[in-house]
């Protein structure tokens, strides 16, 4: 039996909608990357509120200030994962293997793309990982 165009399942998007991925795709880059810098001026920020604490106690405000350097140097790092990832997926719509589960080999959903447009997985690819994540021995520490 014959499959007629309204049944076949797709499997690739046309060039019209991968530029329209890379579009947002660089949107999100420049997003990215503002983010970024403002967090690393942040971390510089307070490196440069050079104090000299060996003969004093720290105080209530110099405990926050530590947290809140360490918790903008892990948004930086995730800031970073972030673009890197975006990159990723510019190179695979020069691939034209853009949104293709790289588990199931089906096609992600736009609307998932439109949301996640680095994921490279479709939601039932991502299930099927966490349940091998799940089934998998864990190592004893």
């Amino acid at each position: 039996m014959e499959e007629t165009n309204n049944t076949k399942e797709k499997t690739c998007y046309s060039a019209e909608e991968l530029q329209e991925f890379k579009e947002l795709i660089l949107k999100k880059i420049e997003e990215a990357k503002h983010n970024l810098e403002q967090l690393t001026q942040a971390v510089a920020g307070n490196e440069n509120d050079v104090r000299d604490t060996s003969h004093t106690i720290m105080t209530i405000d110099d405990g926050q200030e530590v947290l809140a350097k360490e918790e903008n140097s892990k948004l930086a790092a995730r800031q970073m994962r972030f673009i890197k990832d975006l990159e990723a997926a510019l190179i695979r719509i020069e691939n034209k293997t853009y949104g293709i589960c790289r588990i199931t080999g089906k096609l992600i959903p736009k609307e998932r793309l439109m949301i996640v447009p680095h994921a490279t997985t479709t939601v039932e690819g991502k299930n099927m990982q966490n349940q091998q994540k799940k089934s998998s021995p864990q190592p004893i520490v």
